[in-house]
């Protein structure tokens, strides 16, 4: 029996019985729910997709007899095998040799952070209750059955809710790691740097990178393996959207909320520089320890769910795709196994190229009392990009080398795949070299910014920031289309012939930019690794201060007979500062390749949603002109919810400051013989970035929740041309804003580590400048990401039960159901800003 069918004769029996008017309202709007059409898509919708049998050795085979299925069965050894190595890796950073007042101070942070993770766990939740509404309804009452009638058995829609709930888990499970290992680094990092030696205080963050990036991507492959091995073929589809849905709502969230958490934070402990004229990470300043917190929320939390649900998302939307723009059986397995081996062979590529990048960098840097912290690092790219790329070869020559379909050989397929994704993997290496060029310590571009502060204070730094940012969003398009257009080229050869029948040019183009955003992914372990490494480095600066190891009482002779080391402070801080700048920039360096994997996946995403609405391209394509006005008004309505989105992200980060500056500049304790602040004063500023990130994440996830619903429900061609806008306009804004934060944040580390200029006129310009770029880069940027994929995901399936309404004739209720929810989206629009303001304070009179 359906979910429907069971909602109707569940409220058939409380009337029978007399229920209470709560209950009988309840089912009315069940019955409501179950006569709300089916969707008029011949095949069942997106999320209704049956996938290949892949154990049918009548479909395909793989070196010499072997089933997709056992083949794949080998890829979870690999998945635990890449849990092992990030396990391994966190015990080893949990053994370093660390100072017991470091390490308080480091699990001061942790514990900081663990409340502020179950306060969001909590929050999650609340979430997840909304986007469960609508899981039930379409798949309990809209989504097509076996009998091919509507709604799903109880059973099912209870699967695809729990695997919703595990994509959630995922994204905060991962993340919940993340900090767990950076908080153990950030105080060996510092430690190591009292010996005055340059390369563990590289090593180590390096270390936590890794762990973190290798647990994410295994964590991630294993439980999409699961589903696509182990959940039967007409479920599983339906079980990969709402893992998807559910860890791309995790990421968003967390995301969100740890943007605006460590801005607030990090601008209130910024500004106390300026306002009392004190150093970095000063222990008497109370906004230190949510400073480093925020850290933490922002930089680790932030980055490491939306890592997780970036590789989840794209592939989920290849895997639609497939299925959607592929009729023949054989080549969807082929496609399917290829796919999910070379991301297994991906896992192996960054183990490789860690171990052995460590190996020679040790040789090259292990001596060296000072070296270029980003060198380690940029060879660590290039080499798990070019291991990536031969490996990319080898196995897909192995595995579908001689492809046949229906007799015929494509011996040439498999390279053309090959040079497809190596777009892709060469992405990930080119993305960042384009980003350093306007973001790193040694860019010309931070160095103007730098030059422009001298006379022209923080009026001339900002523009010099702007100015950076709009040209790296310009080159960024420029990378980005060349390698799509390289992608495109090599598609229409033999995939354009075996992938479709009757529109093979169009599908090849589609998925071969659909590979391009794979191939982003390709070292996918490394690039959350870079990322990961900038959180420590921060970090250990703030331990190194907070511990005041400095001032302990016959500290070198204790660490001397303790650990074996002659202390050397002053080197021990230019080496945290100047690993601090490397720091930056990598975390600088992977937002765009997200970003950009956002924007590409998410095009594989609409194109499905396009091919249903087209009836495979057949009818309707009129529609997708800018000749549609509806069309028309999508990208326009796209476009402006960016704006929205950055406004009120930023509105939130500006409101908490303010209130954060406000408490730290009353209850700032200067006078002579206090050394530090109190930890009620610490953990009242971590309550006020928790209280606005809080307010701004919930009032920015229900306007996009509600505003998804009314674009969906109003016109589907409407909803296609909103989300077209989304990602583009969406991709321009966050690389301006991500590397215009970047420049802003090097230059101020250029004046405090090579000029040596702190406290000066200059110092206070581009401290200033950093203030602007902070939620530029690490709030509204790199939130836009899974904003975009939870839009288009989630949309997915209102856009299906909006078509499905008027296929029945229920026209007029899709429209009144878009204006509810506009109107709910525009109350919390205006919440936003005018819900979040700063208060103006009544003038005297």
């Amino acid at each position: 029996m359906s979910f429907a069918s069971m909602a109707r004769s569940a409220c058939a029996s409380s009337f029978a019985q007399g229920g209470k008017a709560l209950s009988r309202l309840k089912c009315l709007l069940a019955l409501a729910l179950g006569t709300v059409s089916l969707p008029s898509f011949a095949n069942g919708g997106e999320a209704n997709l049956v996938l290949p049998n892949l154990n049918d050795p009548a479909l395909a085979t793989f070196f010499g007899g072997m089933t997709g299925s056992t083949l794949l069965s080998y890829g979870l050894i690999i998945c635990v095998l890449g849990l092992v190595f990030g396990a391994v890796i966190y015990a080893q950073v949990k053994k370093m040799p660390v100072h017991r007042s470091m390490a308080e101070v480091s699990e001061l942070i942790y514990e900081t952070c663990k409340t502020y993770m179950i306060t969001q766990g909590k929050f999650l939740l609340i979430l997840e209750a909304f986007i469960a509404v609508v899981i039930v309804i379409y798949f309990g009452f809209v989504a097509q059955n076996a009998q091919g009638g509507a709604g799903l058995p109880a059973s099912e829609v209870a699967l695809i809710l729990a695997f919703s709930l595990i994509g959630i888990a995922g994204s905060y499970g991962v993340a919940w790691f993340g900090i767990r290992i950076n908080t153990l680094a950030n105080s060996r990092t510092a430690f190591a740097s009292l010996e005055g030696k340059a390369f563990p205080v590289y090593a180590i963050p390096m270390k936590s990178g890794i762990s973190i990036g290798m647990l994410l991507i295994s964590t991630e492959l294993l439980i999409m393996l699961c589903i696509l091995l182990f959940i039967p073929e007409s479920l599983a589809g339906k079980c990969f959207i709402g893992f998807a849905i559910g860890e791309s709502l995790g990421a968003a969230a967390l995301r969100i909320a740890g943007g605006i958490f460590t801005k607030i934070a990090d601008i209130g402990s910024d500004l106390m520089k300026i306002v009392f004229g004190i150093k970095e990470d000063d222990a008497r300043n109370p906004g230190v320890i949510a400073d480093c917190v925020g850290d933490n929320a922002g930089d680790s939390v932030g980055p490491t769910a939306d890592g997780f649900e970036t590789y989840g998302v794209t592939g989920v939307a290849l895997i639609s795709f497939i299925m959607l723009a592929v009729p023949e059986a054989t080549v969807q397995v082929q496609l399917l196994v290829w796919l999910f081996v070379m991301r297994v062979m991906m896992i192996i590529a960054s183990g490789i190229s860690y171990i052995g990048n460590e190996t020679v960098m040790k040789a090259i840097y292990g001596a060296k009392e000072r070296f270029n912290f980003e060198a380690p690092l940029t060879s660590l790219v290039w080499v798990t990009s070019i291991v990536s790329l031969i490996l990319t070869f080898i196995v897909s020559k192995a595995l579908i080398g001689s492809i046949a379909i229906n007799g015929v050989v494509y011996a040439d397929l498999w390279w053309q795949l090959s040079v497809i994704i190596t777009f892709g993997t060469l992405a990930g290496a080119i993305i960042p070299e384009v980003v350093k060029v306007f973001t790193s310590v040694h860019s010309r571009h931070v160095r103007e910014v730098v030059t422009a502060s001298r006379e022209g204070g923080a009026s001339l730094n900002i523009l010099a920031g702007l100015t950076a940012g709009n040209f790296s969003a310009f080159w960024m398009g420029v990378i980005i289309v060349a390698l799509m257009t390289g992608a495109y080229l090599v598609s229409q050869g033999e995939l354009a012939q075996v992938i479709n029948p009757d529109h093979g040019s169009t599908m090849a183009a589609v998925f071969s930019f659909g590979l391009v955003a794979f191939g982003f992914l390709g070292m996918g372990p490394v690039t959350i690794a870079v990322d990961s490494y900038g959180p420590v480095t921060d970090n250990a600066q703030s331990v190194y201060e907070l511990s005041m190891i400095e001032t302990i009482p016959g500290i070198e002779a204790e660490v001397k007979k303790d650990f074996g080391i002659a202390l050397d402070f002053s080197k021990a801080k230019d080496l945290l500062e100047e690993n601090d700048g490397a720091g930056n920039t990598f975390k600088a360096t992977a937002k765009p390749v997200l970003i950009g994997t956002a924007v590409v996946g998410a095009a594989t995403m609409v194109f499905s949603i396009i091919f249903l609405l087209t009836d495979g391209l057949n009818t309707n394509v009129q529609n997708l002109s800018m000749l549609y006005p509806p069309f028309l008004l999508g990208l326009i309505s796209g476009g402006a919810t960016i704006f929205w989105f950055s406004g009120a992200s930023m509105q939130a980060v500006s409101t908490g400051a303010y209130r954060a500056v406000e408490y730290i500049k009353q209850n700032m304790k200067l006078d002579e013989g206090s050394t530090k602040a109190s930890l009620e004063d610490s953990k009242k500023v971590v309550a006020i970035c928790t209280e606005y990130a809080q307010k701004g994440m919930f009032n920015i996830f229900l306007a996009v929740f509600f505003g998804t619903l009314a674009c969906a429900f109003v016109e589907p061609f409407f909803f296609i041309g909103y989300l077209v806008s989304l990602a583009i306009i969406g991709l321009y804004q966050a690389v301006f804003m991500a590397n215009a934060g970047g420049a802003w944040d090097n230059a101020k580390k250029i004046v405090e580590t090579e000029l040596r200029a702190k406290g000066t006129d200059l110092h206070a310009a581009v401290v200033i400048g950093d203030t602007v770029g902070d939620p530029f880069k690490d709030t509204s940027s790199v939130a836009m990401n899974p904003i975009i994929k939870f839009t288009t995901l989630f949309g997915l399936l209102a856009v299906e039960m909006g078509v499905g309404m008027v296929a029945n004739g229920q026209q007029t209720l899709a429209y009144v159901l878009a204006g509810v929810c506009l109107l709910i989206n525009m109350f919390f629009v205006y919440r936003s800003f005018y819900g979040m303001r700063i208060e103006v304070m009544p003038s005297a009179k």
